[in-house]
């Protein structure tokens, strides 16, 4: 099959956009898939958090012509493997995952905000031949790329040279109305092109209740119903206005989305139902992309 090439975007940050393409690339590699991760969040560039690799060099020095691809290309397979011996009854992993990080330092981000049309468009060439070096040398079925939220430039770039792509948000009135803007402003233009786009809602309302729910069950219960109806609304809503369709929405778990420390939850937690709604994102890009 021919390789795809998937951008996780949002319009704002806090959407959860990083975790789910973390663990979605994981979860493709565990199913036999070849699978490449890019950070192009070049402002918060976060996955290290997720893999703890140190890489021979990052994807800044590639966009900057001091690296080489196979010197930015970090094989992280051994890593999920790991997990899957010590949570999963060592399921064996038949696919691979390879990470380009982006370098974390103040001083990197700089160097590679485009000061001139000439260096822009010497970085956006670079990234271009990036991604097919990468389907021809690496033999991939799935590349995915995280993005810098918003309408930034690094943003643009990596919307423009997917396939697939993926706007993820809360149902907040904030994520919702951003959502409209970058469907009517950016999304419309690249969809003429053949570039297929999704609404991938995260953190909705329907698994956590409030610690005193037992005391007012009835109309705990009552009120998260209506909460649901008027989301599922909203997102119904929102679909047809955006003319983009609902690819998961997935709800809020409190007890991993809020936690301290960031892990690949879908191979730590093999059975949590977090873990199931990513297998079922999973299992669409595997059959309906």
């Amino acid at each position: 099959m021919a390789a795809k090439s998937i951008a996780f975007h949002s319009y704002k940050g806090g959407t959860g956009k990083t975790t789910i393409a973390s663990n979605c690339a994981a979860l493709l590699a565990k199913k036999g898939f070849k699978v490449a991760l890019l950070d192009l969040d070049v402002y918060a560039p976060s996955l290290l958090a997720y893999f703890q690799r140190q890489p021979k060099k990052w994807l800044n020095d590639y966009l900057l012509a001091q690296a080489e691809v196979d010197e930015v290309m970090t094989p992280v397979t051994d890593s999920i493997q790991d997990y899957s011996k010590k949570y999963d009854n060592a399921v064996e992993i038949k696919g691979k995952l390879w990470i380009a990080f982006c370098n974390v330092k103040k001083e990197e981000v700089y160097k590679i905000e485009a000061t001139t049309s000439d260096s822009s468009k010497s970085q956006l060439r670079r990234f271009i031949l990036l991604r097919e070096n990468l389907i021809r040398d690496y033999d991939l079925n799935y590349i995915l790329i995280d993005t810098s939220p918003g309408i930034r430039y690094w943003s643009i770039n990596a919307l423009a040279v997917a396939d697939t792509l993926f706007l993820t948000l809360k149902s907040g009135d904030i994520d919702l109305e951003g959502t409209k803007r970058l469907a009517s402003e950016i999304y419309g233009s690249l969809t003429k092109y053949g570039t297929r786009s999704f609404l991938l809602f995260n953190r909705v309302a329907g698994y956590c209740l409030p610690s005193h729910a037992e005391a007012t069950e009835s109309r705990g219960q009552n009120d998260l119903m209506t909460d649901n109806h008027e989301i599922n609304s909203a997102e119904n809503m929102l679909s047809k206005e955006t003319k983009m369709d609902v690819i998961s929405a997935i709800p809020c778990y409190c007890d991993i989305q809020f936690s301290r420390k960031e892990f690949l939850t879908a191979l730590r937690y093999p059975t949590h139902p977090f873990t199931k709604q990513l297998e079922a994102l999973v299992n669409a890009i595997a059959t309906k992309l």
